[in-house]
């Protein structure tokens, strides 16, 4: 049974034909886009005209034989001009023996044998005859259904399902380029792979199509919203693909975020290239990558040397860009009349070639909805006016075609995870926030509006898969961040949070805001409200698809506490610092090592310098509560990771850490050493195993322990390893194929065929 061509389009069918054909015959076909073409979509020419092989692709899987046979009539003339030695006939429609004797007689002399027409079943055997094509090919090969129950099958569990639909939707649209080939190539040398550049070029997707390539040949996909997933994740004997997205933000680097978090990026990005079954990729801007990079020692590391795994997705060429345009205006239901104005107008190459190229742009300016106040006669201006001034992208759509409801759905959105949220928690922030809103400016509301908001706002202002509701494009939060800024509307904010984490990032983005004092004064007392329940709000969510897990539902203790901290100095409001201290005294649930144990000897440092909480009223009270607290911690059980972590932040100055607390860490480690048998019994991963140990030999001396006593816990580490070694296996890699070279000439007239034949649609 022949092969479903249809997730091809007309260009994607030809790059197909011209490598496959190409390899059979042993020559390199040249490139003619579709249209009026004289009859060529692939050439070899060696020498003179008269002596090359002509080759033509006819996407027609639908069509009946009579037309195929039609439109090969009208290219006889042109066939016999030509007059090649060689005519090759590729075509999607199925054909039978006397099918091809027709068109044969259609075509005429240049015709050397009828077994150069080939069929779908033709061009199938030659598939399986050369895989590494199929494979270069993602589009054809990943829209088997096979692969896509494959791949779906394997996201089921991720936090954002994959669905049939979306893969096809995506794949439609996608057009391979060599950045493909390149960052397969490198992900799978260095298991590692940072794919960076400016927003809107395509970084998620060149990600995602990587990650599909891995679990076609059955790994695990594990999308993480934060490092803590992935270590919570990894396992060494199984094959996983972990998938990170802009990884250090989508507006701009959280430094504060980076200082406490890099040294957890490098050790887990060392954890993976150990691992044989493991491959990272993340994804980030440009410049916020520049940015941490200068910032950050661990990712500045010579030794790490990160420059090897990133690859940098902000140049496109000009054949790409016209593809990814021809591509959107094939499948996103762009209305006839303005697709053939586009054309017409010749302003496609001023499109294609414009330096604020995007796909993002691409993809609005291509949806029917988006565009359907543009007349046909204005698109091409449109067009090139959105490129010029990016922010019109979704300013008017804001604006005028969205009621208030709408907006503040959108609001609410903005605080909440940037990769994400749960219906649930996002209507815990909209209710008291539109409520507030209508409030303030007189609008009638009612208690279906969330609900109402969602049906009006899915597919064009935000995404929703399964209970995860986000943005449907980053650029919808890179407007919300300009339209956002305004110091009246963040109040309205802050007396509407209901959870410390979004109370933080109302906080931090108006921080950012340059308000004078005044304003931030008054901003920082628009939280009293959600201050006073820093006590009681749960850390801990249960799990809704695993009723005995949990999740990190909101901020740990001394981020509370900071946050207190913050919003005192700022406003000199005493009724922060008495809810600080209450919260020091009797943290809800006791301070958790992973969360709170190096920022807490960071907070002791800071209670202790006059240049951060000069005049806190309570500050020996406060610092009381914290060494007892991190005393308290350091005597229970805590991890190894966590404990090498406090340990290291009570290394970068001993001398301004308590003795108790110092005291309190050797006898913690001397523990660690004396059950590190019952310690590595529960660990079946050789990587941990190796940190593990690592972590003996920097923990042993600073807690005064015997060169022989560290040296028989690494030995019994080292036995554990051994025992588990054989059940690690290392994992086949995906065959991605080769990539097309991007060493063609793709002129005007080049892009004026690629168009051309949308006009007669």
């Amino acid at each position: 049974m022949s092969r479903n061509f249809s997730p091809l389009n007309g260009a994607d069918f030809e790059d197909l034909v011209r490598d496959l054909i190409g390899e059979e015959l042993g020559v390199r076909f040249e490139a003619f886009c579709a249209g009026p073409d004289g009859g060529i979509d692939g050439r070899h020419a060696p020498g003179a005209a008269k002596g090359s092989i002509v080759l033509q692709a006819k996407h027609m899987e639908r069509s009946t034989f009579a037309a195929l046979k039609a439109v090969m009539r009208k290219e006889r003339a042109s066939i016999d001009k030509l007059g090649p030695s060689r005519y090759v006939l590729a075509t999607s429609r199925p054909l039978t023996p006397a099918n091809k004797a027709s068109l044969a007689n259609e075509i005429g002399p240049a015709l050397v044998s009828e077994s150069d027409i080939f069929g779908p079943d033709d061009l199938e055997a030659l598939l399986r005859k050369y895989p590494s094509i199929e494979k270069a090919h993602i589009k054809l090969w990943l829209s088997s259904a096979a692969i896509l129950d494959r791949v779906v099958r394997s996201a089921s569990h991720a936090y954002v399902a994959i669905t049939k639909e979306e893969i096809e939707a995506k794949l439609k649209v996608y057009v391979q380029n060599p950045s493909f080939t390149e960052a397969s190539e490198r992900v799978e040398k260095h298991h590692l792979l940072i794919i960076s550049g400016p927003p809107g070029v395509g970084k998620t997707t060149l990600g995602e199509m990587i990650a599909y390539a891995y679990l076609g040949q059955d790994w695990e996909l594990v999308p993480i919203r934060s490092l803590e997933d992935g270590f919570a994740a990894i396992i060494d004997t199984k094959k996983q693909v972990f998938l990170f997205d802009d990884f250090l933000g989508k507006i701009a680097l959280d430094k504060q975020a980076l200082s406490s978090k890099d040294s957890d990026l490098t050790r887990f990005m060392s954890r993976v290239r150990r691992s044989p079954n493991a491959r990272f990729i993340l994804t980030t801007r440009a410049y916020i990558f520049e940015d941490a990079r200068r910032l950050s020692e661990n990712l500045a590391d010579q030794r790490l040397d990160v420059t090897k795994y990133v690859l940098d997705v902000g140049v496109y060429a000009r054949r790409i860009r016209a593809r990814i345009l021809y591509n959107h205006l094939v499948v996103a239901g762009t209305p006839i009349a303005h697709v053939q104005a586009l054309i017409h107008s010749g302003k496609i190459p001023e499109i294609v070639d414009h330096r604020n190229y995007n796909p993002r742009i691409i993809e609005w300016m291509t949806d029917a909805i988006h565009i359907q106040d543009v007349e046909p006669n204005d698109y091409a201006n449109a067009f090139l006016t959105t490129l010029k001034n990016p922010s019109r992208l979704w300013d008017n759509a804001f604006r005028t075609h969205i009621d208030d409801k709408c907006r503040h759905l959108l609001f609410a959105m903005f605080f909440c995870s940037e990769y994400g949220v749960e219906r649930d928690t996002l209507r815990q922030a909209y209710d008291p926030l539109h409520t507030a809103l209508c409030a303030r400016y007189g609008v009638a509301h009612d208690p279906k509006d969330f609900e109402e908001s969602i049906r009006t706002l899915e597919g064009s202002f935000i995404n929703i898969s399964g209970r995860s509701i986000s943005y449907i494009n980053p650029s919808v939060r890179d407007y919300m961040a300009e339209y956002l800024n305004d110091s009246v509307l963040l109040g309205e904010f802050a007396r509407a949070a209901q959870k410390a984490d979004y109370a933080k990032a109302v906080w931090k983005f108006g921080s950012k805001g340059g308000f004078n004092a005044s304003v931030r004064r008054e901003l920082a007392l628009a939280f009293r409200s959600v201050a006073e329940t820093f006590s009681s709000i749960r850390m801990w969510g249960r799990n809704p698809d695993q009723p005995n897990s949990y999740f990190l539902s909101d901020l740990g203790i001394i981020d509370r506490l900071k946050l207190l901290l913050a919003w005192w100095s700022a406003s000199d409001e005493a009724r922060f610092a008495v809810l600080a201290v209450e919260l020091a005294a009797s943290p809800p649930g006791g301070f958790d090592a992973w969360r709170d144990g190096a920022e807490m000897i960071e907070l002791l440092r800071e209670l202790l310098d006059p240049d951060y909480f000069d005049g806190f009223p309570f500050v020996e009270v406060m610092i009381g509560h914290l060494e007892a607290g991190l005393i308290g911690m350091l005597n229970g059980y805590i991890g190894t990771d966590d404990l090498k972590t406090i340990s290291d932040a009570i290394e970068e100055d001993r001398t301004r850490v308590s003795p108790n607390i110092i005291a309190a860490m050797d006898h913690a480690i001397v523990r660690e050493i004396e059950e590190i048998s019952d310690r590595v019994a529960e660990l079946d991963s050789d990587s941990t195993l190796n940190d593990h140990m690592g972590y003996l030999g920097v923990l042993g001396p600073r807690a005064g322990v015997l060169e022989s006593v560290i040296a028989r816990a690494e030995k019994i580490v080292k036995e554990r390893i051994k025992a588990i070694e054989e059940e690690i296996t290392t994992a086949d890699a995906p065959e991605v194929g080769r990539g097309k070279q991007e060493n063609e000439t793709f002129d005007d007239a080049a892009i004026q065929n690629l168009f051309a034949p949308l006009l007669s649609r």
